[in-house]
């Protein structure tokens, strides 16, 4: 009974944030969605397209169920699944992460949470492991990256939230006083040195 309990929270929460990650896209145009944002060159089509990467690995090759999508072999990963090339298009992105969607939900489906699973690229005693640990660990690579989408894109327009139907119309006023305040509090607490 708890195996079901766990495996339907970890199941809804990831789809939960499957959404938050895409929705982080919309109304962007094609130059917001794919340029770098941070020092490291973190961007958001970037994100979607290695969230699909991991889960694409994780539900597929983990199980012995390989997805159907072309991936390069682990062992030659170079970092092109964080960003999208010139002839990679959003919409592509998408439907990739959409099809990886159904290749995993299908291997959650069928498989019990203790199903054994192999993760030749972690170091041993932990590349043998089951669904339970990939669901939880994939769940947290999908928290983390639809976190740094969230930051990404308030910093592009301000828009922040997990759902478009919970989303507020942005009150710049109401933000500049929040902010002005935390940033008296931060000076109060440790003055600049001159």
């Amino acid at each position: 009974m708890i195996d079901e309990f766990a495996k339907d929270n970890l199941y809804g929460r990831l789809r939960r944030d499957r959404q938050a990650l895409l929705w982080k896209l919309d109304g962007l145009s094609e130059y917001d969605a794919r340029r770098p944002l941070t020092a490291t060159g973190t961007n958001l089509l970037g994100l979607v397209k290695h969230v699909a990467t991991v889960e694409a690995r994780y539900f597929g090759e983990v199980f012995d169920r390989p997805s159907p999508e072309p991936l390069p072999r682990w062992q030659d990963s170079n970092g092109s699944d964080l960003w999208a090339t010139e002839g990679e298009t959003r919409d592509q992105i998408i439907e990739f992460y959409r099809r990886t969607w159904e290749h995993s939900d299908a291997t959650i489906n069928e498989l019990p949470l203790d199903a054994p699973g192999h993760v030749p690229w972690w170091p041993e005693p932990w590349a043998s492991t089951n669904l339970f640990a990939i669901m939880v660990h994939v769940l947290g690579e999908s928290i983390r990256h639809t976190g740094h989408a969230d930051i990404l894109r308030e910093g592009l327009d301000g828009r922040t939230g997990l759902r478009a139907e919970h989303e507020k119309p942005i009150d710049e006023e109401a933000r500049a006083a929040y902010c002005a305040k935390i940033e008296q509090a931060a000076r109060s607490a440790a003055p600049i040195e001159a």
